[in-house]
């Protein structure tokens, strides 16, 4: 019995022709005049309109209008992007990026700008059903290359929609010959501890069932790890975890929107985009000396150690790791007026936030030092 194609209809990008109907809904969106200044304040609305409806694939999209945009959100809202690893890229070779998770557009928004800044292919990017609420994000999701993972929904539903996303991946990278980028968690990390959810993992390979290797090899899995120096979202980050202490915590209407806006114009400070070695000769290792059981768990710890190498620790990671433990372990690191600023930063964001001064000052402390920590960890 010839087993049938799955259909991705319900989650996959627009086609290249379909784009031009997206445009035409986006321009007419009220938030489109708002956005159009503010990226290309020197163009009037009309040739912005006019010049938008007469792309025609979503690379085009990307590097004309994702590219600069995301650049411009960078020059104003960073001191400065750098990167390493992409040397370890093949321009022939897809691959699947599996990233730490810290910002809800940026992290994988600056991947696809360095992409094509080193002449190579975006991706396609996963983007949580959550996220799609209004029409205008659905829009904009879709010309940009994003597929909808579900995020809510029974049992069935979220079993049958992560088997269809587990062969949707394996589609684009071995059949489109195009990349995908994925977090290594679902939702990003708000105490800053970037630890790879096995479900993940387990998601990946369930449409695949070729044992580990051909489950996992085929894929060539990079690792990305992004960092910045300054949290995005911190202090919703702190309010978050706080409030979910003690209750679980259940988001506004909206509050997906506002933490996507935060983060693009929260100052960030630097912020450094790592990428490691392909995995291939460390599954095979997994592969030889891991239980089938332990496969899965090993990969992760893996990744994790691939991101805890890679990420740039800065000097607020160094201070809050200091001010938390109570020593000067990392003093040569910053200044004494370093480490003042970043403990004004710190009293006057916690100070919007209703709760008891010293918890939320741990919390925030543990958002930054937990890098810190991962990396000593991985020294041990």
């Amino acid at each position: 019995m010839i087993k049938s194609r799955p259909s991705f209809e319900t989650l996959r990008p627009y086609y290249d022709e379909e784009l031009n109907d997206a445009f035409g809904r986006i321009t007419a969106h009220s938030h489109f005049a708002a956005i159009a200044r503010y990226i290309f304040p020197e163009r009037s609305l009309e040739e912005i309109t006019e010049d938008l409806l007469s792309v025609r694939t979503s690379f085009e999209f990307q590097k004309k209008y994702m590219h600069k945009g995301i650049r411009i959100i960078l020059e104003r809202s960073s001191d400065g992007l750098t990167c390493s690893g992409f040397e370890n890229l093949s321009p022939d070779k897809p691959c699947l990026y599996i990233s730490n998770h810290r910002d809800i557009f940026l992290d994988s928004g600056i991947l696809q700008i360095l992409l094509v800044e080193h002449e190579l292919e975006t991706t396609e990017i996963t983007f949580g059903s959550n996220l799609m609420d209004s029409p205008f994000l659905i829009d904009f999701g879709k010309v940009n290359r994003m597929f909808s993972v579900l995020r809510s929904g029974s049992k069935r539903e979220l079993y049958e929609n992560a088997l269809l996303v587990s062969a949707y991946i394996r589609h684009v990278i071995s059949e489109k010959k195009v990349s995908v980028w994925i977090s290594q968690r679902n939702g990003r990390t708000k105490d800053g501890m970037d630890k790879t959810q096995d479900g993940v993992l387990k998601m990946i390979a369930m449409n695949s069932r070729k044992g580990f290797l051909g489950d996992f090899l085929p894929l060539n899995i990079i690792v990305v790890s992004v960092s910045y120096e300054y949290e995005p979202c911190d202090f919703l980050k702190v309010r978050e975890l706080y409030l979910s202490k003690n209750e679980t915590y259940h988001k506004n209407p909206g509050e997906d929107l506002n933490s996507i806006l935060t983060g693009v114009f929260q100052q960030k400070g630097k912020i450094h985009l790592a990428l490691s070695e392909p995995f291939g000769q460390y599954l095979e290792y997994i592969d030889g000396h891991f239980p089938e059981t332990g496969k899965i768990s090993a990969l992760a710890k893996e990744i994790d150690h691939r991101i805890y190498k890679n990420y740039k620790i800065w000097k607020t990671n160094y201070i809050a790791y200091d001010l938390l433990e109570g020593k000067n372990t990392f003093a040569d690191h910053y200044s004494e007026e370093e480490r003042v600023q970043f403990i004004i930063y710190m009293s006057e964001g916690l100070s919007a936030i209703d709760g008891k001064k010293e918890e939320l000052e741990e919390i925030f402390l543990r958002i930054y030092s937990n890098p810190v920590k991962n990396y000593l960890n991985i020294q041990a």
